[in-house]
């Protein structure tokens, strides 16, 4: 009877490590963005700093682990065999949301998903036994579910949102007040108070509250309960004194160690808090496999009290979890994808925008500029203006030849984001409360981000899309997970043939989430999103220009010839697919022109002129890519509607018409990327044979609608295809003739 139980056991250890994995991957946002964003620290002496709290932090976390043992259901009502259904469920759940989440680049909260996990499982299977005891009614499920502690868990969570943003905008927009953006500039005991309180603040929130709840803290829960003003006074003195000595002595700059000292203390609380959801449930059926072993009972009649009980966990077990949790840190690809979606939503300066605008964030922008001018119409102009003096950005002057690129922040909010979410955290981590650590870093960066004017009218609609992205990730994460973990906790129940078939699944989901990752990773590499200060030459405008002509060739020649081959064909799913692959052209190149702002300041003084050439270049490849689009897209339409087939005479121009492009188009990509722009002039005189043949297949098709064509909707679609295709040829050739132009000018002024 063990049997299974077992392997059961070993599958949750396995489940365990890939949560973990899985797991810091999406939580490594919470403590790496400060420090990363702000670019005071190496990366790699972040992630140094990062592994040794993340390390320690394992080490007291023994106290959340109740709350995978009794926080969510009353272990009494259940069995150790509906135990073990309900913890199987929640780990193949877990890792499965969480997979999906990184692969999209998205921070989303493992407190919230192991949480509704725990809850839907728990459920799930008190449901079935209430349905099987005749004696019972559904009033009965709130004897099974621990509906008390599980309310005031998501209750707390969902406050830390509003608690975290308003907290993190009102440190730092008080900060700000006190530093302006001219922080070296301000006297040391400013540093030093400033540096005295945050160490303070980091050092007993964290340390010493993050101790309660470990077998560590008996030894020095004398000395700490009862003297906390007396602790926290005499710290706030001491490290005061010793920022002051560090700055005037030793030339420290007090910010920049705060902000190591909270990445540590944060990384540190992560793990303290966050372990649970990783390792918890693994760990209290380990517990729950003891207790009935040495009990003698069926599995399906041992009841579970045992894990009302405080239970200590293994210390060696902790620290392998840690262990796992630092490698993860260093090695996952993913991790740094989330990172990147924290940093880009609260960076100081424009740049390219990862989320699209939407009538929400819309209406919030709109509604924020309404209440800001409500407040400088009642505020007087005196102190407006004494506000914005300390809200004006520095100006950095940069000789000609050097490249600087600009943090994402600046020091002083990098330390207000490590010192509030450390904070909030600890304090939740010694009430036992599993708090979400992505919720309260995240939306403190956010707050923090708010007060200090990142979110300007540029890009202000922009970060709140992003922003209510997240947000609205994390309640469907929450809806997700308590459905996905039922229906999966019923099907275990229904047969336990169904755990290694829900295995194979994880395994082979994860598998191909990690290849399309790696596919996505690869075409962002190709993807250049101009936002520099390196100085750019003609020749560097000639070279940039040559690959995007060179990129965008090649796939209009590949996109063309699949939809001319899916629509005779008359495939749906494939012209859907190249659909898709051809918006994937048009936003690049929307991106491109986006960046040409940035791309005309990086030009030296000796290559201005070469913008109007840049700029019309992205113009005539963006009339390519609308053409495609256009022929994309009604090709799609029509075989969607079922219309009728193009008749073969059709089919035989269209492909016809095919072959001619693709040489055309193979042609310019070789100039392109050999650079042979001598040849430009042949390829020239080739383009009129093209556009003859089309503007003869429109006046075949003329003659066939006088004689035997019966379709309008045919007719219709061929001509659109037959026009934009026309359209794109002279887009081609007007790109060639200006590109031809510019480079024997640029040859002549050599």
């Amino acid at each position: 009877m063990g049997d299974p139980y077992i392997l059961m056991l070993v599958a949750l250890a396995i489940l365990a490590v890939v949560d973990l994995v899985v797991g810091v991957s999406n939580d490594a946002v919470n403590f790496l963005n400060s420090a990363i964003g702000s670019k005071v620290i190496s990366v790699r002496n972040i992630m140094i700093i990062a592994s040794l709290g993340v390390f320690f932090g394992a080490i007291t976390s023994s106290g959340m682990m109740e709350v995978a043992r009794k926080g969510i259901f009353n272990p009494n009502m259940f069995m150790f065999q509906d135990i073990m259904f309900i913890f199987m469920a929640v780990m193949i759940t877990d890792i499965l949301l969480l997979d999906i989440f990184n692969s999209l680049g998205m921070p989303t909260s493992t407190t919230v998903s192991i949480v509704f996990e725990l809850l839907g499982a728990a459920v799930c299977i008190s449901l079935i036994k209430i349905s099987a005891n005749d004696a019972q009614s559904l009033n009965d499920i709130w004897s099974y579910i621990n509906h008390e502690t599980a309310i005031k868990i998501i209750f707390g969570i969902l406050l830390s949102v509003v608690v975290a943003f308003s907290i993190g905008a009102i440190v730092q927009f008080t900060s700000r007040l006190i530093y302006s953006f001219n922080f070296e500039k301000r006297a040391t005991y400013i540093s030093a108070l400033f540096g005295g309180f945050a160490i303070t603040a980091i050092t007993y929130f964290i340390i010493i509250k993050g101790m309660k709840g470990t077998p560590f803290y008996k030894d020095i829960k004398y000395l700490i309960e009862g003297n906390t003003l007396l602790i926290i006074a005499g710290s706030f003195a001491a490290w005061s004194i010793i920022s002051q000595i560090l700055i005037k002595v030793f030339k420290i700059n007090v910010l920049k160690l705060i902000i190591g000292i909270g990445t540590f203390s944060l990384a540190m609380a992560f793990s303290g808090n966050d372990l649970v959801n990783f390792v918890g449930v693994p760990i209290a059926a380990w517990n729950s496999y003891e207790a009935w072993t040495v009990s003698g009972v069926a599995a399906d009649s041992f009841s579970m009290g045992v894990l009302a009980k405080k239970v200590p966990s293994n210390i060696w077990l902790l620290l392998i979890a840690g262990g796992i949790m630092v490698v993860t840190l260093w090695t996952s690809s993913k991790a740094q994808n989330v990172i990147k979606t924290g940093i880009d939503l609260s960076r100081q300066g424009e740049g390219h925008e990862k989320f699209k605008p939407n009538p929400l964030s819309r209406v919030a922008v709109r509604t924020a500029m309404g209440i800001n001018k409500g407040i400088s119409f009642i505020l007087p102009k005196p102190i407006i203006d004494f506000v914005d003096s300390k809200f004006q950005k520095p100006v950095i002057e940069l000789p000609k030849d050097k490249t600087y690129e600009l943090p994402a922040f600046d020091m002083v909010r990098a330390s207000v984001n490590l010192i509030v979410a450390g904070i909030l955290i600890s304090i939740a981590t010694s009430m036992k409360l599993p708090l979400s650590t992505t919720y309260v870093t995240f939306m403190v960066a956010m707050g923090t981000s708010l007060a200090d004017r990142a979110w300007g009218r540029e890009s202000a609609v922009y970060r709140v899309a992003g922003v209510l992205n997240v947000i609205g990730g994390w309640f469907l994460t929450a809806l997700t997970a308590f459905l996905a973990a039922a229906i999966v906790a019923y099907l275990i129940s229904f047969d336990m043939v169904m755990i290694p078939v829900l295995l194979a699944v994880v395994a082979l989901l994860i598998g191909r989430n990690t290849l399309i990752h790696r596919r996505k990773s690869n075409e962002v590499k190709k993807q250049v999103y101009i936002q520099r200060a390196e100085l750019i030459t003609i020749n560097g405008v000639i070279e940039e220009s040559a690959d995007h002509i060179a990129g965008v060739a090649t796939r209009v020649n590949k996109l063309y010839t699949n939809v001319v081959n899916d629509l005779s064909n008359h495939d749906l799913n494939k012209l859907r697919k190249t659909d898709k692959h051809v918006g994937k052209l048009n936003d690049e190149i929307d991106n491109l022109k986006d960046g040409v702002f940035y791309f005309i300041k990086s030009l030296d003084e000796t290559s201005v002129e070469a913008s109007r050439f840049y700029i019309m270049v992205l113009g005539y490849l963006q009339d390519v890519a609308q053409s495609i689009s256009y022929i994309s897209r009604a090709s799609y339409k029509h075989v969607n509607n079922n219309h009728k087939n193009l008749k073969k005479e059709q089919l035989n121009d269209l492909k016809g018409i095919d072959n001619q492009l693709t040489g055309l188009l193979s042609k310019i990509t070789h100039i392109f990327e050999n650079r042979s722009f001598e040849s430009l002039n042949v390829t020239l005189v080739e383009k009129q044979a093209l556009l003859e043949d089309v503007s003869a297949s429109i006046e075949k098709q003329v003659a066939r609608i006088r004689t035997d064509e019966t379709s309008p909707k045919n007719t219709t679609l061929y001509f659109s295809v037959l026009l934009e295709t026309k359209d794109l040829i002279k887009a081609l050739m007007s790109l060639l003739e200006t590109y031809e132009e510019f480079y024997i000018s640029t040859k002549q002024v050599k």
